[in-house]
């Protein structure tokens, strides 16, 4: 029997609707892919079960070779259980958050360990997380700690059918944003986004585009002066180095945000470097919602992630949809069959 190495999927809090999407997601792709579950054995099971499918290998991690499951097979690591009267309320609880974390950092775990080729993470709750005892500010940054890396050294972003904008600074409040704006942050951030474009297929030189902070782009420093201090110089910078100096790719700004966000719209651009978390992130759930992967750049390995949150309403009242899940699965597999341009950053 041919085996493969699989996608692993960490599904995220059990109390929300990640285990949901993440079975339904891996069902609609499993006859292609090989894909392996992270989280609580018995409620993936009984998730399975429901969608009339009973065949789902179980994993051990300490077994050499644990992973290498059927081509098109699917298969579950038991993370730990989670009691189903905790399961059945729906909300942010500690029992949960050591699980989702548990997922996280096991799945994560096999990604590096090459066990698995690429991590698809489902949405956590940072609360659930915190009241767990833990120290959490997003999966990106647990990731990045894990990976040994800094959280500057990795790079946020929501790569959708419309929009693809990576994000120079992230989880932090709006007032510490403008000191956020520093040049490596920059430069680390369009270089990344860079790399990305060029593994994305395309039918035309991609183009980049960089915002400003302020509005208007500072209108020439009447209203504030990232624009002209720190962004302008990193732009001219970056245009000595490849891929913009060898016309692989066009670099432009840095320009008002509200015209390069509705020029992505148009698609007369094919990527943005926004300066903060909701200026990326609004304009990604208008144009691409159900369809952005929030994206992990600069990691040792490949993450993907839905775009939406744990939405216990959602899971309360079985009304998930699970198309986010599988547009994070199916960037995973195209960024991982080597059917892109260059290599991973």
């Amino acid at each position: 029997m041919t085996t493969a190495t699989p996608i692993a999927v960490a599904v995220g809090d059990p109390c929300g609707v990640g285990p949901s999407v993440s079975i339904r997601a891996a069902l609609a792709r499993r006859e292609h892919e090989s894909i392996v579950l992270f989280g609580d054995a018995v409620q993936l099971r009984r998730l399975l079960h429901e969608q009339g499918e009973a065949q789902a290998s179980l994993h051990d991690l300490s077994a050499e070779g644990a992973l290498q499951v059927p081509a098109g097979g699917l298969g579950i690591v038991d993370t730990g259980p989670v009691a189903q009267t905790l399961l059945d309320r729906h909300e942010a609880c500690p029992e949960a958050g050591a699980a989702q974390l548990r997922s996280l950092r096991l799945a994560a775990t096999a990604v590096r360990q090459g066990s698995a080729r690429a991590l698809v993470t489902g949405p956590t709750s940072k609360a659930a997380v915190v009241s767990a005892g833990h120290t959490f500010t997003g999966q990106t940054e647990f990731l990045a700690q894990l990976d040994g890396k800094a959280d500057d050294d990795v790079t946020m972003m929501f790569l959708g059918p419309k929009l693809r904008v990576a994000l120079v600074t992230t989880h932090l409040s709006i007032a510490n944003v403008p000191a956020a704006i520093t040049a490596p942050r920059v430069l680390r951030t369009v270089r990344h986004l860079a790399q990305a474009l060029l593994r994305l297929p395309s039918a035309r030189t991609p183009s980049l585009v960089v915002t400003g902070l302020n509005p208007h782009a500072g209108e020439g420093g009447l209203f504030g002066n990232e624009e002209r201090d720190v962004l302008a110089p990193c732009l001219a910078a970056l245009r000595g180095e490849p891929p913009f100096c060898s016309g692989q790719l066009q670099l432009l700004g840095p320009q008002p945000a509200e015209s390069v966000f509705r020029a992505a719209q148009r698609g007369d651009i094919d990527g943005v470097v926004a300066m903060f978390h909701d200026q990326a992130t609004i304009a990604s759930k208008l144009l691409d919602w159900g369809a952005a992967v929030n994206t992990s750049w600069g990691l040792s390995f490949l993450r993907t992630s839905v775009d939406h949150g744990v939405a216990y309403d959602a899971a309360r009242q079985g009304t998930a949809e699970h198309h986010g899940m599988l547009a994070a699965l199916d960037l995973a597999v195209l960024l991982t069959r080597g059917e892109t341009r260059g290599a991973h950053g």
